[in-house]
């Protein structure tokens, strides 16, 4: 059942990298090829929500005592998502700033020009500010993940020796009875003698 779940992580994973290269590509695209491209991300955001529910709805099908990882990989997952529908938001409005001045005929004087590229540049400046802080809260996320894995080990490993500790007591009780028995017959094949 996990195995499902991380299948569909997976392909969220895929899907949210493809949406960003292309997120980055919107403000440098000009007529239908932009109309293309915007239109293809809102087909591949429509599809990553689609995951983030298939995914939920595999969290809510797993036993309580591991559900609690699995809840808290969605919950990162889901602001991911979160982030990229922010940037399309942002790479959208550059995107009509441009329709519009085509629109209005604008032929861009030079101040109009600058202000354009120094909006380009902060739109660049902040997907690459919120494609690190992705990237770092996956690196918090996957510490998350190996320290839960590394204590669910170790109740394990403690599980395990405590059940070998009574599988060597129990040994040992039955090594005491046969030694008992051996002495019982014994004792039983004197007296019969007798």
């Amino acid at each position: 059942m996990s195995s499902d779940f991380e299948g569909y992580e997976q392909d969220f994973a895929v899907l949210t990298a493809e949406i960003t290269g292309r997120i980055g590509k919107v403000p440098k695209l000009l007529g239908d090829e932009k109309k293309q491209m915007v239109a293809n991300v809102e087909k591949q955001l429509e599809e990553a929500r689609e995951l983030l529910e298939q995914m939920e709805l595999e969290v809510r099908e797993i036993p309580a005592q591991s559900r609690g990882m699995y809840s808290s990989r969605m919950r990162s997952y889901k602001q991911e998502m979160g982030k990229l529908e922010a940037d399309f938001k942002r790479s959208r409005i550059a995107y009509s700033d441009e329709v519009r001045n085509e629109l209005l005929g604008d032929d861009g004087n030079s101040s109009e020009n600058q202000l354009i590229k120094l909006r380009e540049e902060r739109a660049h400046l902040l997907n690459n500010t919120e494609r690190l802080e992705r990237s770092s809260r996956r690196l918090e996320a996957g510490y998350q993940i190996a320290v839960e894995t590394e204590q669910i080990g170790q109740e394990m490993l403690e599980n395990l020796s405590q059940d070998r500790e009574k599988i060597q007591r129990s040994r040992e009780r039955l090594r005491e009875t046969d030694a008992n028995l051996g002495k019982s017959s014994r004792i039983l094949t004197g007296m019969l003698r007798r």
